[in-house]
């Protein structure tokens, strides 16, 4: 029987530990979300991680512009923010307006405030292994196959064995869920644009990883009999949101799967979360080491 992944319940069992871990900080971590412009998706992204940092007891702080600000306004107002006392995470939403440098936009975040891992030091760092933070999508995607693992006695016991097959190369999801699965030792195999066997490849892995944003791509003809398929894919279609993987044939053929919506994208939210909680326990940590100083 396919063990469908339920990315709600592991985000709520996240957030619960988050939640207490907050209480027995000495201060009240803040996390600010950027968002230009009122493109009614990305307000819709921001206001559920508001509701999501409230809700384990860290204050949002809204840093909303027109659609017609320049990069510089951007910069300046996210150079006051990194100084703001308590401050513990800054993310910018994206897309951002096309006439906004991104690249600039980006670096413009503090290197610790940075929970995304959007800015160059951050994402050097983390694939030369220093880095204070993760991408959350990545991490969010380790997070389900180390349950496939817990939860498939056959994974667990030789999960070094098994063909691992990552399906894209993107800069949030690909790429560095790549390295976070080679840096445990394990053989990966990638797809991007210039593979010629993808079909081959993604027949024979035991465990599928797509972020193509092509919906439905995946079919149950295209897998092979209980593969694990972690979906970290989003389109839109017919005004809903489906993954890379068509769900419903690939169901009764998968030993494990998650779902979109429903599955990796909660548990990237909470990883967001977790990653504020991090910079402010680093904080705390310092602040108790030196005495009082401006968190």
């Amino acid at each position: 029987m396919t063990q469908i992944i339920n990315g709600r319940k592991i985000k709520n069992e996240m957030l619960q530990d988050i939640k207490e871990k907050v209480q027995k900080l000495d201060f009240v971590p803040i996390f600010c979300d950027i968002l230009v412009g009122d493109d009614p998706s990305s307000l819709q992204y921001v206001q559920m991680k508001a509701k999501t940092a409230e809700s384990v007891g860290i204050k949002f702080r809204e840093a909303f512009f027109k659609a017609e600000s320049t990069t510089e306004e951007v910069i300046n107002a996210i150079e006051n923010l990194n100084k703001v006392p308590h401050m513990c995470g800054i993310i910018v939403q994206l897309p951002l307006p096309s006439h906004i440098d991104k690249e600039r936009v980006l670096n413009s975040v503090d290197v610790e405030l940075d929970v995304d891992c959007l800015n160059i030091k951050n994402s050097t760092n983390f694939y030369n292994g220093e880095a204070l933070h993760g991408f959350p999508t990545a991490l969010a995607c380790m997070k389900v196959f180390d349950y496939a693992i817990e939860k498939l006695e056959n994974l667990r016991q030789d999960v070094a064995s098994k063909k691992i097959v990552v399906l894209g190369q993107g800069v949030l999801v690909g790429r560095p869920v790549t390295h976070l699965l080679r840096e445990r030792g394990l053989t990966v195999d990638v797809i991007n644009s210039q593979t010629e066997n993808k079909i081959s490849l993604i027949k024979e892995a035991d465990v599928l990883i797509s972020a193509i944003g092509q919906g439905k791509y995946i079919t149950g003809s295209m897998i092979k009999e209980g593969v694990v398929i972690i979906d970290a894919g989003t389109s839109e279609e017919n005004s809903s949101i489906v993954g890379d993987v068509d769900f419903d044939s690939v169901s009764n053929i998968a030993s494990c799967i998650s779902p979109v919506p429903g599955g990796v994208g909660p548990i990237t939210v909470a990883t967001l979360i977790q990653n504020v909680l991090l910079v402010a326990e680093r904080k705390s940590k310092l602040k108790n080491k030196n005495g009082h100083i401006n968190l």
